[in-house]
């Protein structure tokens, strides 16, 4: 019985088919474990900021939305001081969130490293075009609207807000220091960064990475750790499983191998066995698929005949 991750999924098929050999869909677990690097990443941003060397924000260079982001984040900052504090003091989490009055799931998400990611940029329409930026303002164009002109030119398909922003930033730091202006990715953009080889980098991005291998060699150790498990899965090599299981408790990606040890038969299964569920997948594609076409008019008589009209 090839099935899926969920530990409902297990429960039912072992109630139903007592006799039957379980297997992880193999899918499913490499994107369990490319998910475990992720969730190691956002963990670890403070340590990755202090490996980059961000400077101290400078808020009279945010703008408006920056700055309500900045707000909320000095002010988590300061919920997950208390919380940790009230920890280290050996409070329980009910007792934390008596004493403070947050949820339970922030006590316990803060407490798990889940909440260091909290003041990150997204990934910005303009990043491409930045060098263009420089230039034409370099040559004398300070006008948002005049820039976003010529960066339609170029083939920039974003707002004239997000210029006007850019613009606005960089006049105001004209008397500051060009390091104020560095941004640190967003943990996304780090993971996905960290498992691209350098050659397709852009020179910028292999420094930051290079700065972050250096600073926070744990995230390099579960990047291979995460490494190995998708070599393990793709060359079925059953014979490694337990030695990873060992190397990865005691990583950031031990969640991971938490779930791993606990399923172990299945995931076994899927190594040696050659059933997967990947027709099931495509098949609830497909389905999604159609039903996002229906614009929200996907009741289920629609749908169905949406269904047979594409078999």
């Amino acid at each position: 019985m090839s099935r899926d991750r969920g530990g409902g999924y297990g429960e039912a098929v072992a109630k139903a088919l007592p006799d039957a050999v379980q297997v992880a869909d193999r899918w499913h677990l490499m994107e369990n474990a490319s998910a475990a690097f992720l969730d190691a990443v956002r963990k670890s941003m403070r340590a990755i900021r202090s490996a980059i060397g961000t400077p101290t924000i400078t808020p009279e260079l945010l703008t408006s939305a920056e700055k309500l982001r900045y707000e909320s984040y000095l002010r988590w900052e300061d919920t997950n001081a208390a919380i940790a504090k009230l920890a280290r003091d050996g409070l329980s989490i009910k007792q934390i969130v008596r004493r403070l009055g947050h949820s339970r799931n922030l006590v316990r998400q803060t407490l798990r490293g889940g909440r260091t990611d909290m003041f990150h940029t997204r990934q910005r329409s303009l990043d491409a075009y930045y060098l263009f930026l420089e230039g034409q303002w370099s040559g004398g164009c300070r006008n948002g609207a005049e820039l976003w002109r010529r960066l339609q030119a170029q083939g920039f398909g974003g707002s004239l807000r997000a210029v006007g922003e850019w613009a606005t930033r960089r006049r105001r730091s004209e008397a500051v220091s060009q390091q104020q202006l560095q941004r640190i990715p967003s943990a996304r953009t780090i993971a996905h960064l960290m498992t691209t080889k350098r050659n397709c980098m852009t020179k910028a991005d292999a420094v930051t990475i290079a700065a972050i291998e250096a600073g926070v060699p744990s995230l390099v150790e579960a990047r291979a750790l995460v490494d190995h498990f998708h070599d393990m899965i793709r060359k079925k090599d059953e014979a490694k499983l337990d030695v990873w299981i060992a190397n990865a408790k005691t990583s950031l990606v031990s969640s991971l191998a938490t779930g791993v040890l606990k399923d172990r038969a299945a995931v076994r299964a899927a190594i040696t066995q050659p059933w997967s569920n990947g027709q099931v997948e495509a098949q609830i594609t497909k389905l999604k698929l159609v039903k996002r076409q229906m614009y929200g008019r996907a009741k289920l008589d629609l749908l169905e005949a949406r269904l047979l009209g594409t078999a």
